[in-house]
């Protein structure tokens, strides 16, 4: 089974690999992008990783990634002029569509969770084997011909530009960090200051520690095991909070930073670029208030829930 997994993983990471593939061309073919060598450079190297990460040595990985955080360093990769949506043709569809249009997105989650919940494939190829699916679907539902797929497409990828290769990097932080005994030094440190022993102290350290950490590497994965390590298991843990209600909340902590830091591109700096909005920081000063409710209420419940 195991076999068959990563069999299906390869063949979508390879599809994934072929859409940067062609953004990379398509960026060549866009005469008013002045660093489109770079940009185009950027997709390529993108596309050659996605879909031959498990054939190429990992020093010839790491060096292509070096090469895009230079580029990105020196602005070198830009969105340029993308495909133009025609509003009069969205409104029409969307009237003609009404609410069927959500049913992709409906899909696309409804599979990937049944996938992963009721068979052995795993949540990964369960959410590749969903995108699939609504792609389908949606292209059932719009009628739309195999030009408009790919302009829409192509329109779709390139927008994200670099922001879209920040969650990959930084969930390979938390493991570097981890590796590296941060998390371990991060107790050493705390220890001197708080002691152990006082609960309420203990989970608001912890969930504010989640947010911090999380706010700093933009991903709530790679902030766990190093907070979890050095804060959540010694003063929280240890004096008796239930493990699993510790993670869960934790884990959600960790979330709250997630709304308020650029670094998570996935949630606000895709959202900035596929709306085309002027501000910036639009999304996260909209989720700010909302981060620092949910961040009490889960100091809260931790505290009541796990001891």
């Amino acid at each position: 089974m195991q076999n068959t997994i990563n069999f299906l993983l390869s063949i979508l990471y390879a599809l994934i690999g072929l859409c940067m593939a062609v953004a990379g061309i398509e960026t060549l073919r866009d005469k008013t992008n002045k660093v489109r060598i770079g940009t185009a450079v950027f997709w390529f190297f993108l596309a050659i990783i996605f879909a031959f990460g498990d054939w190429i040595l990992a020093v010839v990985s790491g060096a292509m990634v070096l090469v895009i955080g230079i580029l990105a360093l020196f602005k070198q990769i830009q969105v340029g002029t993308l495909p133009k949506l025609d509003p009069k043709t969205a409104q029409e569809g969307a009237k003609h569509l009404g609410a069927k249009v959500f049913l992709p997105s409906i899909v696309l989650a409804l599979t990937s969770i049944l996938i992963a919940q009721f068979t052995p494939l795993g949540g990964q190829v369960g959410i590749g084997i969903g995108a699939v699916v609504s792609l389908i679907l949606a292209i059932f539902l719009t009628k739309a011909p195999a030009k408009q797929v790919f302009k829409d497409s192509q329109r779709m990828v390139r927008s994200v530009g670099a922001p879209g290769v920040l969650p990959q990097l930084l969930a390979m932080l938390g493991v570097v960090f981890t590796t590296c005994g941060v998390g371990k030094l991060t107790a050493d440190m705390i220890s001197h200051v708080f002691p152990a022993g006082n609960h309420f102290l203990g989970v608001a350290l912890y969930c504010i520690a989640m947010a911090l950490f999380t706010y700093i590497m933009g991903n709530a994965f790679a902030a766990f095991a190093v907070i979890t390590a050095a804060i959540g298991i010694p003063f929280v843990i240890a004096q008796g909070a239930n493990p699993v209600v510790v993670a869960a909340i934790g884990m959600t902590s960790g979330y709250c930073g997630t709304l308020v830091t650029p670094m998570a591109a996935n949630f606000n700096t895709l959202p900035v670029a596929l709306l085309e909005m002027k501000d910036q920081m639009g999304v996260i000063k909209q989720q700010a208030p909302i981060a620092v409710i949910l961040l009490v209420v889960q100091i809260g419940l931790m505290y009541f829930l796990a001891f």
